[in-house]
């Protein structure tokens, strides 16, 4: 029997079923369009994510006051030992490769204006916004390069705060009371969206040191650093964490790159992706015992015709290859179907939430697609092995 005939008879057994078959490669379908549609969602929400880190610009390091061995949790929550103080954040200016540094602090307040009034997120920062976290002015200028501790009383609006209290006109030159204390309008932000939950927009800037003040403060939440490009980040890292050193005595203060955050947060998206496409796996099971429970009622319907084919010379490693053939072909059938169901859905997914970028992880798809060959192969093995181990005659006898 040639390879012709061994494919011949394999494509007549799986169209002499149609349903049977269709249904049997739906099983596995189902689990790789799971596994590409999962996958690509966690590729979308790691793409999303990362956007959102880095959409303050890259190059940057953040300080933090009090030690911690994780990310993600502002420092301001520990206690420490001494205060990630202003003169602290003017040392870190004075470092070999630092372009600009924003010391920072957020509370929350009453804003007046116009006889409007809303709570809004204050931000206590410095000149530098601007150029370290790539936001600019829409209207008017940002806050002005005085000295911290004695800065005048000016206030920026983020673009939905100025909507709300303003209306289509220019608050500019306008006083406005935050948290009592009253300040006038020198400019507007562009608006900058959403960032992990947070309006960026709904704020308004007020200089560092009278936000300190307003809060009741002697510690900064954070130092924003932006170096120059090109600047090894672990080498301006290790220089900063020296100059800290110096200056409090002990280490009680948390130093994170960009590069540091961007890592950690892919590690732990990673594992998320695999977990999400383990499930999707669990389906690929399920179509797998669906080929094997197709595979052994295929060898009891077919025992004559197996029988007439070991009668007439046909080897042990011919009869296995025509029903390992068989059911490779049904996984075949369902994986492909499944991958253009998978990343069909992507694309809907990608159109229908534009925030979301689900991006097909094509890797992930061949290894699905690999995985139903190989259960493919696993579930065609035993109803082969008992086919081979037919009798010739007594499969002719067989009705």
């Amino acid at each position: 029997m040639h390879w012709r005939d061994i494919l011949h008879l394999t494509g007549s057994a799986i169209l002499a079923h149609r349903v049977r078959s269709l249904l049997t490669g739906l099983g596995v379908a189902v689990g790789i369009a799971s596994v590409v549609l999962l996958t690509a969602i966690g590729a979308g929400v790691q793409r999303f994510i990362v956007d959102e880190f880095t959409q303050f610009g890259t190059n940057l390091i953040a300080v933090s006051p009090g030690k911690t061995e994780t990310f993600g949790i502002s420092g301001a929550l520990i206690s420490n030992v001494r205060p990630l103080s202003l003169d602290d954040a003017e040392a870190l200016r004075e470092l070999p490769q630092v372009r600009a540094v924003v010391p920072f602090v957020q509370g929350n307040a009453e804003v007046e204006a116009a006889g409007l009034s809303r709570r809004t997120s204050v931000f206590g920062t410095g000149a530098a916004i601007p150029e370290v976290w790539q936001i600019r002015p829409a209207l008017g200028r940002f806050l002005p390069d005085d000295e911290p501790r004695r800065a005048r009383s000016f206030a920026v609006l983020g673009s939905k705060l100025r909507q709300e209290l303003f209306g289509s006109r220019s608050p500019l030159g306008e006083r406005i009371r935050i948290g009592g204390e009253t300040y006038r309008i020198i400019g507007t932000m562009q608006s900058k969206g959403q960032m992990l939950g947070f309006d960026l927009d709904d704020t308004v800037y007020i200089p560092i040191g009278r936000a300190m003040a307003m809060f009741n403060r002697d510690s900064l939440m954070e130092v924003d650093v932006l170096y120059h490009a090109g600047t090894d980040a672990d080498m301006l890292a290790d220089r900063i964490r020296a100059r800290l050193l110096a200056r409090h005595g002990s280490e009680d203060f948390t130093i994170v790159t960009q590069d540091q955050m961007i890592e950690v947060l892919g590690s732990v998206l990673d594992i998320l992706t695999m977990a999400v496409a383990a499930v999707g796996a669990i389906s690929l099971l399920v179509g797998g015992i669906g080929i094997l429970t197709i595979m052994i009622i295929s060898v009891n319907e077919r025992t004559t015709e197996i029988g007439l084919l070991r009668a007439l010379g046909a080897r042990r490693r011919q009869v296995i290859a025509l029903f390992l053939g068989e059911a490779v072909a049904l996984a075949l059938l369902g994986g492909a179907v499944g991958i253009a169901l998978g990343a069909g859905s992507a694309w809907l997914v990608a159109a229908l939430i534009p925030g979301l970028p689900a991006q097909v992880s094509w890797d992930y798809a061949l290894l699905a697609m690999t995985i139903a060959i190989l259960t493919g192969l696993l579930a065609g093995v035993m109803p082969a092995a008992r086919a081979v181990g037919l009798d010739p005659v007594e499969a002719l006898r067989a009705e």
